[in-house]
């Protein structure tokens, strides 16, 4: 049953996001992009400090292992994001300070080149890949922390999505076939899903370690990726705007928590 729960949550966060993305890239509520970041940011903070984090230090694993294996998962992540940065920014010259093809749409519009599609979809591909394993892990902890972690991971995609789209879109894509790319790229969750339902349950004493793994990379890709895209300066109202959508993340978070215990 929990292989079936985790193909179930790896395929709605994995192939949902990419759909949400397009709604938000191609369809009417292309203007809420800056609220969508406000949320998935707040969405992932919850998770990390409201529930993956929890429940790795309610095991019995140590308090200061747990704590190196977050400060190691942070500094693992800053560092991908450095090599991918410096990848990019030898494959184009012109763009060496622009952020990670995957981020934002505001920072992948500005690559207007045509051969980095392919890149940027095996790149989504590894990430996802990696979110599905993620899932898995939350998943074998708890089903509750699954249905959390799924509905996290996707709110976190949506963004990257919504770069892929754009960046696909600028190599003469139609939209159609952008959004077929981009989804099966987003499908690949499934299949980090089911290797993590086999690696966790090979290696269970060390879930609270992925767990925490987990809670690194949603807090990196909070502070580092969402939180600074929404650091502008602002009028009251749209400041205002801001924190309700990051409050409402919180809140959608603990909802979806609170129905799950509720079942």
């Amino acid at each position: 049953m929990i292989i079936f729960a985790i193909l179930v949550g790896t395929l709605c966060a994995g192939i949902g996001s990419v759909w949400v993305a397009a709604a938000l890239s191609f369809g009417m509520l292309a203007r809420y992009t800056q609220h969508m970041l406000s949320m998935a940011a707040g969405a992932l903070l919850a998770t990390a400090f409201m529930h993956l984090l929890p429940e790795a230090f309610e095991s019995q694993a140590g308090a200061h292992d747990l704590f190196m294996t977050l400060l190691v998962g942070l500094v693992f992540f800053f560092l991908l994001d450095k090599a991918e940065l410096w990848h990019h920014g030898h494959e184009h010259g012109a763009h060496a300070h622009s952020h990670d093809h995957d981020h934002a749409p505001e920072h992948a519009a500005g690559h207007s080149h045509t051969g980095g599609s392919w890149a940027v979809l095996a790149g989504d591909s590894v990430h996802c890949f990696g979110d599905g394993v993620l899932i898995a892990s939350a998943f074998m902890a708890d089903i509750r922390l699954g249905m959390i972690a799924s509905v996290a991971v996707l709110a976190h995609e949506v963004p990257h999505h919504m770069g892929d789209l754009v960046v696909l879109r600028a190599g003469a894509t139609d939209r159609r076939a952008a959004l077929i790319k981009v989804s099966m790229a987003g499908s690949v969750t499934a299949l980090g899903g089911l290797l993590g339902y086999w690696l966790v349950e090979q290696l269970q004493a060390y879930l609270p370690f992925f767990l925490v793994i987990a809670s690194s990379s949603f807090i990196y890709v909070a502070l580092a990726d969402l939180i600074p895209q929404l650091q502008k300066r602002l009028g009251g109202w749209q400041t205002a705007a801001q924190i309700a959508w990051l409050l409402a993340g919180i809140a959608l978070v603990t909802a979806v928590s609170s129905m799950a215990h509720g079942n």
